[in-house]
């Protein structure tokens, strides 16, 4: 079996969260670093409270910098940090809730966020859905026209 090019490279991804996700997030970069993946902790480090919408907003500033493959954003819920990234210009985070959404963030919708809940009971564990998320290409496609015109709603607002 030939290993690709793009399966060499280390892949760079961006993780933050909020007080509600924090031993997530221990989780997942501790899961990243067995998959070839060199994982920027943007914060926070402690269960004391801080706002998801400054964590959210740190990371997806420093995500389009450039270098980053994708970005993780945790929070309670997931709900809050994906609300917050999908604001922000050139963000598509996607809330992942299953195997199902984590392959079609990907496939369909050429998401470059993802989002979880630390304080959310999945039927499976998030880095299976992580690793099916970095495991999936974009379709392209019609998918492409319908990415595009995601993006084209940024600039109604």
């Amino acid at each position: 079996m030939k290993i690709s090019k793009e399966e060499l490279t280390m892949k760079k991804i961006i993780i933050a969260s909020d007080h509600g996700a924090v031993a997530l997030k221990t989780e997942i970069i501790s899961f990243l670093k067995t998959k070839n993946c060199e994982p920027k902790d943007m914060g926070v480090y402690s269960e004391d409270p801080v706002d998801y919408p400054d964590i959210a907003v740190i990371a997806c500033n420093e995500f389009k910098k450039g270098g980053y493959n994708f970005g993780i954003l945790l929070c309670g819920t997931g709900i809050g940090v994906s609300m917050t990234a999908n604001k922000i210009k050139g963000i598509r985070c996607a809330l992942i809730h299953d195997i199902f959404t984590a392959e079609m963030a990907k496939a369909h919708n050429d998401a470059n966020f993802i989002a979880f809940g630390g304080r959310v009971k999945y039927n499976i564990p998030v880095t299976q859905m992580i690793e099916k998320f970095m495991e999936t290409k974009f379709a392209g496609e019609r998918h492409l026209r319908r990415v595009t015109k995601i993006m084209e709603v940024e600039k109604c607002t």
